[in-house]
């Protein structure tokens, strides 16, 4: 792989939803197609309709041998490929045959990435139900990776907007079962996960805050001792192994104020449950954050949305995320690949 300039696989995710055209939309983005070489992994025909609704036609080159691409400097390659479905597709629908084409499309991406051919993955996104349906037997797309990849370590889901990182102890369980599941090996983990992430894409040294899970820190344990018996002894391990610019636990209702503009105090913050950090996250840049498949060994990114089947085929979703998944995957593409 060309060392000076990264090379990204492009997949539509779920042709259902919004995918194809926030994929055009990307590729379509002044600068886009200078900063990478491309290689989109899609059926054609879908990719087709995603530049009509998206109503901006890209010139693109099609891959006669996606092992051995050869790229037109500013011009996406095309490998046509749409795996075992056939025939169109619904619009607007959780269906079997577009999990399929999602899954089909996404073990090619990873195939051509885990080669070397490409050095990361961003993709469209995704519909759970659709996965379930084509027989996905994962909980979700991160663990279904990391088994595709044979990865047996920790992973974890990392949400990134304006280079703020954030990372989860619990993810997507019920809200009851979240005390029991936060525990000072789990906080730990997230800790670590989120540091080697950050120093991988080209963060020399971390600043990691760690969020407490009860109101107000728990108040001294006046209403849960978690902060006091679990979360910060946690933080002091990892401040042991990874320097002083670990802190915490603060509590949750405060410290995203510590990370807005100039004057932000971390670069990232360990949350105790999905919500914790989601909604905070959500309101700061809707259409801007990045979801990061933490813990694999490669990178692999996808806007942190989801399909918005209800407004698909109408022209007008924001492709503000999937730019940002872009740029943030050329950075890791180029740091692994130093």
């Amino acid at each position: 792989m060309n060392g000076a300039k990264p090379r990204i696989a492009a997949v539509l995710g779920d042709p259902a939803g919004i995918g194809p055209e926030v994929i055009a939309k990307l590729l379509a983005t002044p600068g886009v197609t200078e900063a990478a070489d491309i290689l989109l992994i899609a059926d054609r025909d879908e990719f087709e309709e995603g530049m009509r609704i998206a109503g901006c036609p890209i010139r693109y080159a099609v891959a006669s041998d996606p092992r051995h691409p050869a790229f037109t400097a500013g011009v996406p390659l095309l490998y046509d490929y749409r795996g075992a479905s056939s025939g169109p597709f619904e619009r607007g629908v959780a269906t079997a045959k577009g999990g399929r084409y999602s899954l089909d499309t996404l073990t090619a991406a990873l195939d051509l990435t885990r080669q070397g051919i490409t050095g990361a993955i961003v993709f469209g996104p995704l519909n759970k139900h659709s996965l379930h349906q084509a027989g996905m037997g994962s909980s979700d797309e991160l663990h279904w990776f990391a088994e595709r990849l044979r990865h047996d370590g920790p992973v974890c889901e990392f949400n990134v907007m304006d280079g703020l990182w954030t990372s989860r102890v619990t993810s997507h369980v019920a809200l009851r079962e979240v005390p029991a599941l936060v525990t000072r090996e789990g906080v730990l983990q997230a800790i670590m996960l989120i540091h080697a992430a950050l120093a991988r894409s080209g963060c020399a040294r971390p600043r990691i805050a760690v969020c407490g899970l009860n109101p107000h820190n728990g108040d001294h344990g006046s209403f849960g001792r978690e902060e006091i018996d679990i979360i910060a002894p946690a933080v002091e391990q990892a401040r042991a192994a990874l320097g002083p610019e670990i802190a915490g636990p603060f509590a949750a209702d405060t410290i995203f104020l510590k990370v807005q503009g100039e004057r932000r105090e971390y670069d990232a913050i360990v949350t105790m449950y999905h919500d914790q950090g989601q909604i905070a996250m959500k309101l700061m840049g809707f259409w801007r954050g990045v979801t990061v498949q933490g813990g694999l060994p490669l990178p692999i990114l996808t806007p942190a949305h989801g399909t918005a089947f209800d407004i698909a085929g109408q022209g007008g979703a924001h492709a503000g995320a999937t730019v940002a998944a872009f740029r943030l995957a050329c950075r890791m593409a180029t740091a692994r690949a130093a």
